[in-house]
């Protein structure tokens, strides 16, 4: 089941990456860590870390390309 589980986030992270503005890759990122530690918290609760993931990873990401602007 984790291995499908692996697979299948592989697979849909793939295809958003290959389509998706550079903005979106921190949400991409915090939703896979978040999807994959929610599995293992518990029955239910992947969908629910992807989404936590998804803004913590977006927010880190908005904060990098800040400080790379600043220091340019």
């Amino acid at each position: 089941m984790i291995r499908s589980f692996a697979l299948a986030v592989a697979a849909l992270s793939l295809s958003f990456t290959a389509a998706a503005p550079a903005d979106a890759k921190g949400c991409i990122k915090g939703a896979i860590v978040g999807g994959v530690a929610g599995h293992y918290v518990g029955r239910g609760h992947a969908l629910a870390g992807a989404a936590a993931g998804c803004i913590a990873g977006h927010h880190i990401a908005k904060k990098r390309a800040q400080a790379r602007a600043h220091h340019r």
